[in-house]
């Protein structure tokens, strides 16, 4: 992120639409200097108590303690307007990323609702040695809200990437809006 982070750089685009899932705290870990320091969001279970998300330092957190990433300085100041794109194939851990950013101040979604799999999930040792993973947990956003089914974007495109279409309107969208953001004209 800091190779990328140029004087001239006055906003991001975080491309989720192709992110299936997989382990989040790598992911956060990469967004964490865009994000900026602070709570980014939460499981919250059945019982509505919360485990929150934090990024301190550039680095993602699980109620205060490291989740084995080190620290890197926030790009953009922290502050930079974020264009998030997503589509009905980010899913998981790419809807935990996608929910890091709802309620970030100057960041627009844009792009398809998400699979609906916004959760999380617990291991559980049985007996005879095996692993089951349970859901049990449903992502919050950093203002509260859970999600349980398809997040949908700020801003409905069609995306039509991998669908035969030679344009990205999804990014164009983005970066439409981006350069309207104050220091991108």
């Amino acid at each position: 992120m800091a190779k990328a982070n140029r004087p001239n750089t006055c906003g991001w685009v975080i491309d989720l639409r192709r992110n299936r899932g997989g382990n989040m705290w790598p992911m956060l870990a990469v967004v964490g200097p865009i994000l900026g320091d602070g709570d980014v969001g939460s499981f919250v279970d059945a019982d509505g108590k919360k485990t929150v998300w934090s990024i301190e330092k550039g680095s993602p957190r699980l109620d205060g303690e490291s989740t084995g990433w080190g620290t890197s300085p926030p790009v953009g100041g922290g502050s930079a307007p974020v264009a998030v794109l997503t589509s009905r194939s980010t899913a998981s851990s790419g809807e935990a990323v996608t929910v890091a950013f709802r309620g970030r101040p100057d960041t627009r979604s844009f792009g398809e609702d998400t699979t609906g799999v916004p959760t999380g999930n617990v291991q559980h040792r049985l007996s005879d040695r095996a692993i089951l993973n349970l859901t049990e947990v449903m992502d919050a956003d950093r203002t509260g809200r859970a999600y349980d089914s398809p997040i949908p974007p700020d801003q409905p495109v069609v995306d039509n990437l991998g669908r035969g279409g030679s344009r990205d309107p999804v990014l164009e969208a983005a970066t439409e809006w981006l350069s309207e953001q104050p220091g991108c004209a």
